[in-house]
């Protein structure tokens, strides 16, 4: 039986200091995340003793040098009591999710990263207008991947995958669904990277980006596979698929299906129901030529002779998909998955457009349309730039998502009540739970943590580790009554010492 898809994001942020185009963006990042992290309970240090980002899913560890961890280059690192880590990265700030059981639940915890971003944008836009040497300026932050310069951030998911699953099966199986799901997923985009007149406005923002098939990089020849091998967990039983190619989703729709489709695709292939996937001849050029087609119509070669479109991918999929909830072999959540599949893919088979409110590529294009048709605007207008950034402005008063999510234009899935909650509180039935609340409680204690474990320091001889290694141990039903019945982190590691 495929293992439990432990699952959660990590969201790059656009950030811009309005007024101020030359205010460096490492430090308005810093700022933004020091400012939300300002409580002492956020000042547990990232624990990076288990992390290698250089080992290679492949078999082999890439030479070279790691890049400086973010505390050795004095970058901003925080944990928070919701279990995820906000922190500062290439420039950009960015928040993890805690893991989460079933993708419904991932939707809420993404989704408080953007309100934990505005908060921390408003509380660091506060610090840099009482500065005299900072000088007046409002910080943006846009839940986007690209400034439409040539830079792009990413948007990453991570998934629990058997260690038993052989990582070339997972790659064949994971190319042409990760090449095609973009039609369903993705955030759309003005322009395009290749200076082509004809593609004023695509499906994915970050397509263009990829030059090849696999890799270890993530910045640079960006791979449709990340082969990085970082399980954080146990090594021996877990790997992390660390999925790079997908944009950040503003609609809970979009990142939904992103998600939970993804997950029954590696279930299926750790239960190896799946036969032989459809073989693209030129993936990544394949991937970048149906960004590229807003009609979803174009076709793109198989290795064995046949032309397909994107929809024909996903339809490959989703059948299989559903066969297997029939059988009674898939997760309890799949069948809410399977219904938002099939619902995605008639609507793009019948008219791309009748999905404007769900699909954020599709609502993004028509709002975009509305002000080219009202102003006479060319597509590469910067103003249509700008409302393209905008779309993804995580104010809820502000953003242009937001804003039609206001007025009851976009599709919701998850309540705000549960969003606010997620804001505060880890997700219940994994390891984060245990984390979150022992960051909450034990704060003067906790002096570091990481993804699989907590280290404490009781005023024993030596810090004390907690392991933390199978993301589905450690939440409420297994620890809340330890963690309310210990005062102190010195009588939860003494309770734990004893098996209770």
């Amino acid at each position: 039986m495929a293992i439990t898809k432990y699952l959660g994001t990590e969201t790059e942020f656009g950030i811009s200091v309005v007024g101020r185009p030359d205010f460096n963006p490492v430090l308005a990042s810093s700022l933004v995340v020091n400012a939300y992290a300002a409580d002492e309970r956020h000042r547990t240090r990232w624990d990076y003793e288990d992390e290698n980002p250089l080992r290679d899913a492949r078999g082999f560890t890439q030479p070279g040098a790691a890049e400086p961890q973010e505390e050795d280059a004095g970058l901003a690192n925080a944990i928070l009591s919701n279990g995820a880590r906000f922190y500062v990265d290439h420039a950009h700030p960015e928040y993890s999710s805690p893991e989460c059981s079933n993708p419904r639940d991932a939707v809420i915890w993404d989704k408080a990263g953007e309100r934990i971003l505005e908060i921390a944008a408003e509380r660091a836009a506060a610090t840099l207008r009482h500065d005299p040497e900072g000088g007046a300026g409002r910080i943006v932050i846009s839940k986007n991947n690209t400034d439409g310069k040539g830079a792009a951030y990413g948007m990453h998911e991570n998934y629990i995958v058997d260690r038993a699953l052989p990582f070339g099966e997972l790659s064949r199986q994971l190319i042409p669904f990760f090449v095609s799901r973009q039609v369903l997923v993705g955030a759309g985009r003005v322009g395009n990277e290749f200076g082509l007149a004809d593609v004023p406005y695509q499906i994915s923002q970050r397509a263009d980006f990829f030059e090849t098939e696999l890799g270890l990089e993530t910045t640079l020849k960006r791979p449709i596979i990340n082969t990085r091998d970082e399980p954080h967990a146990d090594p021996e039983r877990f790997r992390r698929l660390h999925v790079i190619i997908g944009d950040a989703n503003m609609s809970e729709v979009a990142t939904y299906l992103k998600l939970g489709a993804t997950a029954l695709v590696l279930s299926m292939a750790e239960d190896r129901v799946l036969p032989q996937p459809p073989a693209l001849v030129e993936p990544v050029r394949s991937l970048h030529r149906i960004s590229h087609d807003l009609s979803v119509t174009t076709t793109v070669p198989l290795q064995d002779g046949r032309d397909v479109t994107a929809l024909d991918l996903q339809t490959h999929y989703f059948e299989h998909a559903r066969k297997y909830a029939e059988e009674g072999r898939a997760p309890a959540w799949a069948g809410d998955v399977l219904a938002v599949w099939e619902r995605l893919l008639d609507g793009m088979a019948r008219d791309p457009l009748s999905l404007d409110g769900v699909v954020d590529w599709v609502t993004k294009y028509r709002l975009l349309r509305r002000y080219v048709e009202r102003d006479d605007l060319d597509w590469d207008a910067a103003k249509l730039k700008l409302i393209d950034v905008q779309y993804h402005d995580v104010r809820q008063d502000k953003g242009l998502y937001n804003r039609l999510l206001a007025g009851g234009h976009v599709e919701r899935l998850v309540g705000e009540d549960e969003v606010a909650h997620a804001v505060e509180h880890p997700p219940e039935d994994t390891r984060a739970y245990f984390r979150g609340r022992c960051l909450a409680k034990y704060r003067d204690e906790l002096t570091a943590a990481g993804w699989d474990s907590l280290i404490f320091d009781v005023g024993a001889e030596s810090l004390q580790r907690v392991p933390m290694m199978d993301p589905g141990k450690g939440g409420a039903e297994a620890t809340r009554k330890l963690i309310d019945a210990s005062p102190t982190a010195a009588a939860l590691l003494a309770r734990l010492q004893r098996g209770r």
